[in-house]
């Protein structure tokens, strides 16, 4: 019998695994490039059940929503983010024996030992030459999709891919939560995420406020979401884009909140951020401006729902260090890398999205 294929091999299952332990920390669209690798394991260990170490974000998104995960255990803080997997820790995680560990969170050098102290039968994750060695191991590369490296490794797993893209449930609860936010605009929501964890994957802010406004101009209603942290940026963008009818700004909200708003939006417009992969997975058409090496890490799949626009700069437009090296230390300087895109094909882009979504209702993801 021809054993399955995946996006590399994939191994035998483990025998009597009935619970397993995916390491998985930083913030939401971290979490989502995990998503498939979770299905992939739910499908092959029907009968096991998964415990996600994860972060508070990751709690605050899963509690109430289907899918694979039983549970999420938040991680202990950690100011460098790597957390030591204390004993008080331990004895969250693991209140029965772990029969595999699965470390999703990069090469390895602090993770692998992580998911080790959790003294699971077996372990499977990415490894660099450096890192404590695992049942069975994918060599960590950095340029690889982060979304394809988990498959990888459930394939390790003997768990054979059935998403490729992650996908995240909406339930009436988020729905009605979009509805108290939104009310009935009697146009297309054009949801817009300015924000992004490194400052140089965000385009201008004034260009979103351009943009903003010849959409609500033309009957959309335009919604500003963003974090606590965002707030000012958003508030900017806010006072750009002027008074009148059909613009909201929303910030702060909790996610069956956001995660209602996206699934009611035609279109997401935003930067390379948790935001632009959650509007993907709720299946809400996006528009993402990205850094080349970013389309590599991060970006989605597919093109006809989810379009991307993309600087090729390889330098600190400040200091001209070279940003494309992953082994060179990060230049001091936060300026934007994405700044050389245009308005003008980033409207296009919402423009088509927002075409397709008039004449068809049907859009097929």
């Amino acid at each position: 019998m021809t054993p399955p294929r995946g996006l590399g091999p994939v191994l035998p299952a483990f025998d009597g695994v009935r619970r397993i332990a995916v390491l998985r920390g930083g913030g939401i669209g971290d979490l989502l490039f995990a998503v498939p690798a979770l299905h992939a394991l739910r499908a092959a260990y029907p009968a096991a059940r998964i415990t996600l170490l994860g972060t508070p974000l990751h709690a605050a998104l899963l509690r109430d929503r289907p899918g694979p995960v039983a549970e999420v255990v938040t991680l202990p803080p950690h100011p460098e983010n790597r957390p030591d997997p204390t004993p008080e820790f331990l004895a969250r995680a693991c209140p029965e024996p772990i029969d595999l560990g699965v470390q999703l969170h990069g090469g390895g050098a602090w993770s692998n030992p992580f998911v080790l102290a959790l003294r699971p039968r077996y372990a499977v994750g990415p490894r660099t030459p450096d890192a404590a060695a695992l049942t069975r191991e994918l060599p960590f590369r950095y340029h690889q999709h982060e979304v394809l490296r988990a498959l990888e490794v459930a394939g390790l797993a003997g768990a054979p891919p059935v998403l490729l893209q992650p996908e995240i449930a909406v339930t009436d609860a988020d729905r009605a939560a979009a509805d108290a936010v939104l009310g009935t605009p009697d146009g297309p929501v054009l949801a817009i995420h300015p924000g992004a964890t490194d400052p140089r994957r965000c385009w201008p802010a004034e260009r979103f406020a351009e943009v903003a406004v010849r959409f609500r101009a033309g009957g959309a209603t335009v919604v500003l979401l963003g974090a606590e942290s965002e707030r000012a940026l958003l508030t900017g963008i806010e006072r750009a884009i002027g008074p009148g009818p059909r613009l909201r700004t929303l910030v702060g909200q909790p996610f069956r909140t956001v995660v209602g708003v996206l699934a009611r939006s035609a279109v997401l417009l935003g930067n390379d951020s948790g935001l632009r992969h959650l509007a993907q997975a709720v299946g809400t058409p996006t528009v993402g401006i990205y850094w080349m090496v970013n389309v590599i890490n991060a970006g989605p799949l597919g093109r006809y729902t989810d379009r991307i626009l993309i600087s090729f700069a390889t330098r600190c437009p400040v200091c001209g260090a070279d940003c494309t090296d992953e082994t060179l230390p990060r230049c001091p300087h936060d300026d934007s890398l994405v700044a050389g895109i245009g308005v003008d094909a980033v409207r296009a882009e919402v423009e088509s999205l927002l075409t397709m979504s008039r004449h068809s209702s049907g859009c097929a993801r």
